[in-house]
């Protein structure tokens, strides 16, 4: 048989010989089957879809990996397997040289310096310093932070007054014998400095002691008398303990005041449940018994949301000044929707009365026609003719007014009726508008969570049934936190706004801006597909750096950092997000005002 140069008959003779040899069809097998009927040799295929999920997955804590991350992400971007290999050889190469950073010589050197007493430097402060130093969120720059705090520390003068008297003899040949020894000016000067910082110790211990049994724990007790009572006696015994047999007093009854604020505690967190339980049930209650009442299903959503979420003092205080306006406004218009119904009720009783005039006025006029028939019957000339002719014609002409009359009257009864109808469909409208807002947020004017989980849902069935892609994106404001406590919150709120009026002006009409919650939103691009909603979030970050926000005659640059994700047929809301809260984390790691997508897994 000839070998097959056709690459149709190539396939399908390794087909029949993977039949024939009875070998798995893995994709191994069929790949060396193939080359041999070929007779070429077997080409490599460099698995650029593993180097991009393991790209994706490579740690960028420190700025050397970042930029070797970056150049790794630039050449999977032109699919070509020599400068990938390149790249990665780059950021293993890297792994392998950069030494471990040698954490026991560190944490060794702050201990030392930690109870070293230098210049300038309070504990209060070493601790404040060491904390913020703390919050770094990746090793290499928390080893880098902490190496730069030593070296501050450590360059600081000692401090004269606290620091410790020169090493003696005595003091060499241990504690025990300086305890026993003659009482020489060191030895002295080590007991006062131990006892001094002893006392020192212990009063502020006490005084923590006092302020939580006499000030904290009492302001979340305020259903439980007892417990604050039991509370002021045992800090009454603090207060007075001095001895050990006294501490050891204040103990065990700090014990059983735990254990008994323990159960307090579970008991509270019951009770709330439970209290959340039975809210949950009256609304669900609530929502099946109204029907055609749309403006109090908004009311409804939105407390849900509340109850749904956990719970803070702004969130409650935001909740309830928006239904206390909307309840105001309802009450107006439910008021002018009353009267306007009794008015049409008015109007429809007065049709029913001029009915029954008409009806009657035609009744007698019937009577006194035939009457008039009558004496024409019994007429013996024409001039008794004449005069009956005469009192029909006034009888006809009375019934014709009325009838005109009735007529206008039921005329100006149907217009007040169609312009009363007007009016209440224009008012259930205002509600139903109300209602809406209700799944908007006030500050922002962006849809709430509720109407983005409404909006979520609508668009993924659209794209589901026209199979059409649909992205979800989801940014936070870069920096918001230190905005706030430099310009304050109102500041922040009108940034919020701000951002929001750019993104809505920027986007299209059938997409969706959401504030998921603080100073994060998200975006619905229906018939998107991923490349083209990084490239959308891109120009909305170009537009917003265009835009400046002024906080009154200083201007100030709002950026966002963005993770975008296409959404897959079926996949609810909370794992799109998820995906996309896991880019955006790799857009604020990458150094902020970025756009980073990731892939849904299929």
């Amino acid at each position: 048989m000839a070998a097959a140069t056709n690459p149709f008959e190539i396939a399908r003779e390794t087909l029949r010989q993977l039949a024939t040899r009875r070998v798995a069809p893995t994709p191994d097998n069929y790949l060396r089957l193939y080359y041999e009927i070929a007779g070429s040799e077997a080409v490599e295929v460099f698995p650029l879809a593993f180097v991009r999920d393991l790209a994706r997955r490579i740690p960028r804590d420190s700025p050397e990996r970042q930029r070797l991350a970056r150049q790794l992400d630039q050449a999977l971007t032109s699919d070509e397997p020599a400068p990938v290999r390149e790249a990665l050889d780059g950021y293993i190469d890297s792994l392998r040289l950069e030494p471990p950073p040698a954490w026991n010589e560190l944490i060794a050197q702050l201990l030392r310096q930690w109870e070293g007493r230098q210049l300038g430097w309070t504990t209060a402060r070493k601790r404040e310093s060491l904390e913020r130093v703390l919050s770094a969120n990746d090793p290499a720059t928390l080893h880098g932070r902490l190496q730069a705090l030593l070296r501050a520390w450590g360059q600081s003068p000692i401090d004269p007054e606290q620091s410790l008297p020169p090493e003696t003899p005595e003091l060499s040949a241990g504690r025990d014998h300086l305890l026993t020894a003659a009482p020489t000016d060191s030895v002295i000067g080590v007991r006062l400095l131990a006892s001094d910082e002893s006392r020192e110790l212990m009063t502020g211990l006490r005084d923590l002691l006092l302020l939580a049994l006499e000030t904290v724990i009492p302001a979340f007790l305020g259903e439980h008398p007892e417990l604050i009572n039991d509370a002021g006696l045992i800090a009454a015994d603090v207060r007075r303990a001095a001895s050990e047999r006294d501490l050891a007093n204040v103990r065990r009854q700090l014990a059983k005041f735990s254990h008994r604020l323990e159960g307090t505690a579970a008991d509270a967190a019951e009770i709330r449940a439970g209290l959340l339980d039975l809210l949950r049930l009256l609304l669900d209650n609530i929502d099946e018994l109204v029907v055609d009442d749309q403006w109090l299903h908004g009311q409804i959503e939105m407390l849900r949301d509340v109850i749904d979420q956990p719970a803070t003092l702004r969130m409650i205080d935001d909740a309830e000044r928006r239904l206390k306006e909307l309840i105001y406004k309802q009450s107006q218009l439910k008021h002018n929707l009353a009267e306007a119904q009794r008015n049409l009720r008015n109007m429809l009783a007065g049709f029913v009365d001029q009915l029954a005039r008409f009806a009657e006025s035609t009744g007698s006029y019937h009577d006194r026609i035939g009457q008039c028939a009558q004496k024409i019957a019994a007429a013996r000339d024409i001039a008794e003719i004449s005069d009956v002719l005469d009192e029909v014609m006034r009888d006809t002409r009375a019934v014709q007014f009325e009838t005109a009359r009735s007529r206008d009257e039921l005329q100006g009864a149907r217009l007040r009726a169609e312009a009363a109808e007007a009016k209440i469909a224009a008012m259930q409208a205002e509600l139903e508008e109300a209602s809406r807002l209700m799944r908007h947020d006030q500050l922002t004017g962006a849809a709430n969570r509720r109407g983005l989980e409404e909006s979520f849902i609508k668009e993924a069935a659209r794209a589901e049934r026209r199979a059409l892609p649909l992205c979800l994106a989801l940014l936070d404001v870069d920096n918001f936190k230190q905005l706030n406590d430099t310009l304050g919150h109102q500041a922040g709120d009108d940034a919020l706004r701000h951002l929001s009026n750019v993104i809505q002006h920027q986007l299209r009409p059938q997409d969706t801006l959401a504030r998921y919650g603080g100073e994060e939103f998200v975006i619905i691009l229906p018939e998107t597909d991923l490349t083209q909603a990084s490239q959308a979030l891109v120009r909305l970050q170009r537009e917003l750096t265009r835009a400046l926000f002024m906080n009154g005659a200083e201007q100030r640059v709002i950026t966002f950092s963005a993770g975008v994700t296409q959404v897959l047929p079926g996949e609810n809301l909370d794992v799109a997000l998820g995906r996309a809260d896991s880019a955006m984390y790799q857009a604020k790691q990458s150094g902020k005002n970025r756009v980073a997508t990731i892939e849904a897994p299929r």
